[in-house]
């Protein structure tokens, strides 16, 4: 049952984490954690290349490590999907956050609801195999069919609880987008 409590807070956490990439009307650092850059041929997350900071509440200013990897990280900036502009001061990018337009905000709601859906398929597929688990021990005579019963009951209402809590980290993602 541990075993199953893990898999389940492991995919909430990256759940969480990509709910933090999109982006609200405030920059926030970790907006750009998920921006991976081609550094001299691997890929690095851009906090490896540069520091970041929010000097105001819509600007981020990157202060690169390498001048050389300047180009890199822009690309990287500009292909992520996040709709930001780079610009760059000799070895500084500053990034203005544009302001949301409401399409804009149905999009990253729309973003938020799929990777909600995503986490709660990745919690549904951790129920199955392990439910399959239990049947399987149930079938070989390792566990009794009541054993067997309330631990695939416990499984579902833990299954239930964390689907729940996706549910509401939603809510309050979609309040947060759709604030002005």
């Amino acid at each position: 049952m541990n075993h199953v409590e893990d898999q389940m807070k492991k995919s909430i956490d990256a759940f969480k984490r990509n709910l933090i990439g999109i982006r609200t009307s405030r920059a926030n650092p970790d907006m750009l954690s998920n921006i991976q850059v081609d550094y001299y041929g691997s890929m690095v997350p851009l906090q490896q290349v540069a520091s970041i900071s929010v000097p105001e509440s819509q600007v981020f200013f990157l202060n690169v490590f390498d001048k050389n990897a300047i180009k890199d990280i822009e690309k990287a900036i500009i292909s992520s999907g996040l709709g930001l502009n780079p610009m760059i001061d000799g070895g500084i990018i500053r990034i203005q956050l544009p302001d949301l337009t409401e399409d804009r905000r149905k999009d990253l709601v729309k973003q938020a609801k799929k990777l909600s859906e995503d986490a709660k398929i990745s919690i549904r597929n951790i129920r199955r195999d392990s439910i399959d688990v239990i049947k399987r021990d149930e079938k070989n005579k390792d566990l009794t069919e009541d054993e067997s019963k309330t631990q695939q009951n416990s499984i579902q209402l833990f299954t239930d609880k964390n689907v729940q809590f996706i549910d509401v980290l939603l809510v309050s993602k979609e309040k947060e987008i759709l604030t002005i």
